[in-house]
């Protein structure tokens, strides 16, 4: 269905269509989805020590105010993430901040972080019991002269929400985010959750959401961090703000972030060079070009345990998770693989 009205939606601005999207899973307009691959047990799963469907979650950024993340679960994901979260509500860079790149099957955003807040959110979450695991992105406001104490501002608010909470600090769009990057400016800001959480009194998994743009020099830095602060998982990757000379789009040059199947190859890249170096010590979830089951499995041989995808969606329509289970299912039936975890960092051809 939704391959027939693409072209209508396409017509309209992307930030425009986005909010209709949002308008029409909270009526429950979406498709009525028959998922024969629910339960099958060659992608069920834990994350975060809970039983989950399937490894393949939606990725922070469409979702930003929690307002259908069960509809969204409905649709087949195994875990969900909301935000990025500000404590404070903002509106975000001017518009027009988001391009589609139809020929590239990408998008460019620069959004800022525009959402309602964290205290808004909170309330929704609270007054809508997840039906599955769920995430919350957090991030600093644009404004802010403490970002990290809007880190934990954001902890305090969603600790005990939340399935689990995710530090971005990987955002091009907000600027000097990134800073957080370097070494020691990355330990001190670990070192304020991991003395927030004991504060708290909480378990909640932390995660860590770093750019695709980091020199090589810094992985194993990150890493060795990662590891000693206890982070229970690191989401690789955010959105690029480089590599638009390979693109075709008259679109490529605008400012923003880069998403969708540009990405797809640096990202992989990347997923390998963590996993060479955590060896299994911290769970990756990989983001970056997945829209099918041959994008799916490249993630996980690369080392994801999980996955996440935004702009696939944007492409393919509310049913993509289907068609990735079951494209993947044929993949790993071909292989004579029973569970997906078993290929997990093969490098398999």
């Amino acid at each position: 269905m939704y391959s027939k009205i693409r072209n209508l939606i396409f017509k309209i601005d992307p930030e425009t269509a986005h909010n209709l999207a949002i308008k029409s899973l909270k009526l429950n307009i979406a498709p009525n989805i028959f998922d024969e691959d629910k339960k099958n047990p060659m992608f069920e799963t834990e994350l975060f020590g809970k039983k989950i469907d399937n490894p393949i979650g939606l990725a922070a950024g469409f979702d930003k105010n929690a307002e259908v993340y069960n509809s969204i679960f409905n649709l087949g994901f195994g875990f969900v993430e909301v935000g990025t979260v500000t404590p404070l509500k903002q509106y975000g860079n001017p518009k027009p901040r988001v391009f589609r790149l139809v020929e590239d099957q990408a998008l460019i955003n620069r959004l800022g972080f525009n959402n309602l807040g964290a205290e808004n959110i909170s309330l929704r979450i609270q007054s809508n019991k997840p039906k599955g695991l769920l995430g919350v992105n957090l991030g600093p406001n644009k404004d802010s002269t403490d970002r990290l104490n809007d880190y934990v501002l954001g902890l305090k608010k969603f600790h005990d929400l939340a399935d689990y909470i995710t530090i971005n600090i990987s955002s091009p769009n907000t600027e000097n985010l990134r800073d957080f990057h370097d070494k020691g400016k990355f330990d001190k800001l670990m070192t304020t959750i991991s003395n927030e959480k004991e504060k708290l009194n909480s378990r909640i998994p932390i995660v860590v959401k770093i750019s695709p743009d980091i020199e090589e020099t810094q992985v194993g830095k990150i890493s060795s961090i990662l590891i000693e602060h206890n982070i229970k998982a690191v989401i690789i990757s955010n959105t690029t703000d480089r590599g638009r000379n390979n693109l075709i789009s008259n679109s490529r040059h605008q400012k923003g972030g880069l998403s969708g199947k540009p990405l797809e190859k640096k990202s992989n890249l990347l997923i390998k060079k963590f996993y060479n170096i955590l060896n299994g010590k911290i769970d990756i979830i990989g983001v970056g070009g997945v829209d099918s089951g041959k994008s799916a499995y490249e993630k996980l041989v690369a080392g994801s345990s999980y996955l996440q995808l935004y702009t696939g969606m944007v492409y393919q329509g509310p049913s993509i998770i289907l068609k990735i289970k079951k494209e993947l299912k044929q993949i790993l039936i071909e292989k004579k693989v029973k569970n997906f975890r078993e290929i997990i960092g093969k490098n398999l051809n």
